[in-house]
């Protein structure tokens, strides 16, 4: 007989995360797990968690099904303790009620319970639960955006895992009958001349759906920043010849070291900063009454374009980084970002965003500010365009910066030093030099 039945909640996932989205069980009911196995993942407006359950035993129920949103503290798993005369019940199983009653000790806050030796489970699982076999953020998010029901489709992965191609098969032909039922229904009548005419018809759509996730989270933060932030956006062009230079004389210097335009213009940013500490702060509500909080570190966001959507993982305390290790610490939450596997902690606490809207080939823009910074700054595409040196008309490298600015945090004097400074950095980044 089954001992005692624990239910697991959904944990707290941190940073002020109310909810999360099953995405796939990795047990089934039936299933033995051991403390601290991962059971599930979910994916939040920030990033896509394993959960594990701190209890041991046999899991008599799931709920919520993939796709399901549930919210922080809602009933998750509920597992039956082992007998302790239970054979065949498994180290796991046995290790954790020897430790306690089948349970774990760790601290359930995050996204996870904080054990470093988390054991993960055989992913072959999620077929016993029924669930599609979508393990990728990626197609489960292209899923969504075509309006592909994974629940009817047959992966042509290992295993039946569905894959990129699966849907997109299943998009084409979906948007295909879509097209021939809407043709059909198209009624002819003939007009009073004797030539027959359509009839008016509502344009045919190839799907709904409601916005969630990281979408979800994007649009909610969008809008809120236009609600509540006056801003303006100020701009100015820039020789940024000497920026591509010094940035190739560094990968020259120090192959095994490579850092790129965007760390540098990050390295600039938090010069700028640094010495225009107005802009690294914010609006807070208390009560009535509105708030300065000036910020005593520099939290530099970026925006990252992936298939999830657009995200800001964001570079803790940079300022205290050299530029080897800032253009390191890009590279590796922009990996994270693409790979879908950015924690909470990744994608919160940034004070002011950096954003590279140049590599979508886009001279300028003006951005919405990351609520609830203070500003953002935007840099467009660099090209070779006629520029004025010395009194003589030469080819150099331009770009435009923006900078979309809260005017309740500063005024136009302020933010135009900043962009000036920046500017002058990016013309002449040996001047940089100078200040650290």
């Amino acid at each position: 007989m089954p001992g005692e039945e624990r239910t697991f909640r959904l944990p707290d996932l941190g940073e002020g995360l109310t909810e999360a989205e099953i995405v796939a069980w990795r047990v089934a009911e039936g299933d033995l797990v051991g403390v601290d196995d991962v059971v599930v993942d979910v994916e939040t407006a920030k990033a896509t968690v394993e959960v594990p359950c701190p209890h041991a035993g046999r899991v008599t129920k799931l709920h919520g099904a993939p796709g399901t949103t549930i919210t922080v503290g809602a009933p998750l798993i509920t597992v039956a303790a082992p007998e302790p005369a239970v054979a065949g019940g498994g180290p796991d199983i046995a290790a954790g009620a020897a430790a306690g009653g089948a349970e774990s000790g760790a601290v359930l806050v995050g996204y996870g319970t904080g054990n470093a030796s988390l054991r993960r489970r055989s992913r072959s699982r999620t077929a016993h639960a029924g669930a599609p076999r979508v393990l990728s953020p990626v197609v489960r998010r292209l899923a969504r955006d075509r309006g592909v029901d994974v629940r009817v489709l047959s992966g042509s992965g290992p295993g039946g895992v569905i894959l990129r191609r699966d849907v997109e098969s299943a998009g084409v032909a979906a948007h295909a009958a879509g097209v021939a039922n809407g043709a059909a229904a198209h009624d002819v009548a003939p007009a009073s001349s004797g030539v027959p005419h359509r009839r008016p018809h509502p344009t045919p759509s190839i799907g709904r759906e409601p916005l969630s996730g990281v979408r979800r989270a994007i649009a909610d933060k969008l809008a809120r920043s236009r609600r509540e932030i006056p801003d303006a956006t100020t701009w100015v062009d820039v020789d940024a010849t000497a920026l591509v230079e010094a940035r190739d004389a560094l990968r020259t210097a120090a192959p095994d070291r490579p850092v790129g335009l965007l760390a540098l213009l990050g390295r600039i940013t938090v010069a700028a900063l640094v010495r225009f500490p107005a802009l690294n702060a914010s609006v807070d509500a208390d009560g009535d009454d509105l708030v300065l909080v000036r910020h005593g570190s520099v939290g530099l966001g970026f925006a990252a374009q992936t298939d999830r959507g657009l995200v800001v993982p964001v570079v803790r305390d940079a300022q205290d980084l050299s530029t080897a290790e800032l253009a390191a610490e890009l590279a590796r939450l922009t990996d994270a970002a693409r790979a879908g596997t950015l924690t909470p902690a990744e994608v919160t606490g940034g004070t002011f965003t950096l954003n590279n809207y140049g590599v979508f080939g886009v001279d300028g823009s003006t951005p919405i500010i990351n609520h609830p910074e203070a500003a953002l700054l935007g840099v467009g595409r660099i090209v070779d365009k006629p520029w004025v040196v010395d009194g003589q008309l030469a080819v150099r490298k331009v770009t435009q910066l923006s900078l979309t600015f809260d005017h309740r945090v500063c005024d136009g004097g302020v933010a135009g030093g900043f962009l000036r400074y920046v500017a002058d950095c990016v013309e002449s980044p040996l001047g940089l030099l100078l200040d650290l």
